[in-house]
């Protein structure tokens, strides 16, 4: 597998949230918003690559019998180091996703990574599939934050989460017609299957095609 080909994987092909249906329950409660999608989404997306680059530099050095208490020890050092980075730096976004950032920790997009790639691959191939399935999970849950915000409350907000010098909301739909029950659990569940459901039509129409 050539570069290119390892860093497209986790947009399409092996896209953690539509295709492996990996990491669900974050997906479903951390995306009421574009901007708290975008925020799990990165931080997902640097534990990944850290954490895939230190497992594969240390991959010889790890005995098999001990290896998932060594991933466990790694992959929470760096989740430690991004709950305290965003209490510092983000204390709106932490707010917002509250215990989902220290589950980061035993999210199983992380550990099958570690255990499927990074354990079994040299270190820039590994960092190369961090990013990979790091992006292609920040985009599926901006996709999902996307229509649950839009339709659960007619607009899209910004600057809430993030310093961006000012907050605001884009309005699209008018309030009357928004559907409260998207931004609840109910409409998560609705969001992510039409979504599923689409990503896996398209992928069997390109097949169909090939």
């Amino acid at each position: 597998m050539t570069n290119k080909e390892n860093f497209l994987k986790g947009f399409i092909k092996e896209n953690s949230l539509f295709v492996m249906m990996l990491g669900l329950c974050p997906a479903l409660a951390t995306t009421r918003s574009i901007e708290a999608a975008i925020g799990m989404g990165l931080l997902i997306t640097f534990v990944l690559v850290c954490s895939n680059t230190l497992i594969s530099a240390l991959r010889k050095v790890i005995a098999d019998e001990v290896r998932i208490p060594a991933y466990i020890v790694i992959i929470a050092t760096f989740v430690t180091i991004v709950r305290i980075l965003t209490e510092t730096f983000l204390p709106e976004l932490s707010a917002s996703l509250g215990v989902f950032i220290p589950l980061i920790a035993v999210n199983c997009i992380i550990f099958g990574r570690a255990e499927a790639f990074a354990s079994k691959n040299k270190i820039v191939p590994s960092l190369i599939d961090g990013l990979s399935v790091g992006l292609g999970t920040l985009i599926a849950l901006v996709a999902v934050g996307f229509f649950r915000e839009l339709i659960g409350t007619g607009a899209i907000s910004y600057g809430r989460y993030f310093p961006l010098g000012v907050e605001g909301a884009l309005r699209i739909i008018p309030s009357d017609y928004a559907m409260s029950v998207f931004v609840m659990a109910p409409g998560a569940f609705l969001i992510l299957g039409v979504l599923i459901a689409v990503f896996v039509k398209i992928q069997d129409r390109k097949g169909e095609t090939k």
